[in-house]
């Protein structure tokens, strides 16, 4: 408390001070008979020499703090197309700085050269259409470089990739990614959001996967015989508005039944072996340095975003749609600590949109490794795949009845 009334007391003090020089400066002019608009050739002068002399120190501290914390202080990419991109935004920031430089140093200079000398007045010099034209069509040009060799990285990196690329799916929801790896065959199984189940939260497209949702539909604790009972209770009264939010619901689910009874209908089975094999992957993503990458990107319920700072990649998982980028990382976790001397050091998948309350909890460890390592940790991958962790013993197939009990009321 006391430290604050003293804080209080010096600002209070500062600004009386302040206010009393501004008084004594305004009752010193009057004494020289000069009016407050009136700038001495003398302060003319010296204004001019401080603003040139500034300009000095002003380049000096940016050239310090360049040197300091370096280009934004990113450190070197991760990864080849990191590479390219870090390319491209240091040519962007030779440009910005050459341009400081430039401008900066024109500000300063006019400052001092033209600065109001006695008997010399003002030229007036409105136009010049060479002038406009200069900075006219430099600019442009400049500006037509960057904005195409930015269309060249994007559409690399956003390109097809080569048929020795991995692919992998990170399915995004409010607060934690999920990994898929597409197994020994490099393809990802199909999925369909009518199969999200606790045992298929990432809703896998497979025979067994659609009879466990149809059984679920049907006879799970909120299905459809259950409301059907809940409903043809008489011994139970129900307000106007419970009754019609349970008649909603149980309307939903038997639409929702009669389209997944379609999709067994024309499912083919010799789909479900891609699905298999995927290997479902939490907490921490695995990479082989030198492994192309294609990324797949879902979102179950916001807008997210999948951020690898290191590898330089970035893309937007989007509710009821798949995005996708690739990379392909080009140090090992092991030799990223050593370069940056840091024991402690981790590579990291964050996300980069605001999607809740909890967003800044939504990272997720990325491991890099060598392939041989990397080929060790998938091995000991494959007997842990989808079918083996989620649906070790086939589910019990749903009765023709089943599929063809579910009327409307």
């Amino acid at each position: 408390m006391e430290n604050k009334l003293i804080i209080l007391l010096v600002i209070i003090l500062g600004a009386i001070a302040v206010a009393q020089l501004v008084r004594i400066y305004e009752i010193s002019s009057k004494l020289r008979k000069n009016a407050e608009h009136e700038i001495s050739n003398r302060d003319n002068n010296l204004n001019g020499r401080m603003m040139f002399g500034f300009m000095f120190l002003f380049f000096a501290f940016f050239i310090y703090l360049m040197q300091v914390y370096g280009w934004t202080g990113r450190g070197s990419a991760a990864s080849d197309e990191g590479v390219e991109m870090d390319w491209l935004l240091n040519l962007n920031f030779v440009i910005i700085s050459a341009m400081f430089f430039f401008t900066n140093f024109l500000l300063f200079y006019f400052t001092w050269k033209y600065v109001r000398k006695p008997g010399v007045p003002a030229y007036y010099y409105p136009h010049n259409n060479k002038l406009e034209m200069i900075w006219t069509v430099i600019p442009a040009i400049i500006l037509a470089v960057i904005i195409i060799l930015g269309l060249q990285t994007w559409n690399n990196l956003t390109g097809p990739t080569t048929p020795e690329a991995e692919k992998i799916e990170l399915f995004s929801k409010q607060f934690d990614w999920t990994a898929r790896y597409s197994g020994a065959d490099n393809t990802l199984g199909l999925y369909d959001y009518k199969l999200t189940l606790d045992n298929n939260e990432l809703a896998l497209l497979t025979t067994n996967t659609i009879d466990s949702s149809l059984n679920n539909m049907l006879y799970g604790s909120t299905g459809i015989r259950s409301l059907q009972k809940l409903l043809n209770n008489r011994d139970t009264i129900f307000s106007d508005s419970t009754l019609n939010v349970l008649k909603i619901d149980l309307s939903r689910k038997e639409r929702l039944y009669r389209f997944l009874a379609q999709m067994k209908e024309y499912h083919n089975p010799n789909l479900d072996a891609s699905a298999w094999d995927d290997i479902i992957q939490k907490d921490t993503l695995y990479l082989c340095k030198g492994q192309e990458y294609e990324i797949v990107l879902r979102a179950k319920d916001v807008i997210h975003s999948a951020y690898f700072p290191h590898f330089r990649a970035q893309m937007n998982a989007v509710p009821g749609m798949a995005t996708r980028m690739k990379f392909t990382p080009n140090k090992t976790t092991k030799e990223m600590r050593q370069e940056k001397n840091d024991e402690s050091f981790n590579y990291v998948l964050m996300c980069n949109k605001i999607c809740g309350g909890a967003h800044y909890k939504m990272k997720m460890i990325v491991v890099v490794l060598d392939r041989p390592a990397y080929k060790k940790w998938m091995d000991g991958k494959k007997k842990v795949t989808f079918k083996d962790q989620y649906f070790p013993a086939a589910a019990a197939p749903t009765t023709p009845a089943d599929t063809t009990a579910v009327t409307m009321n």
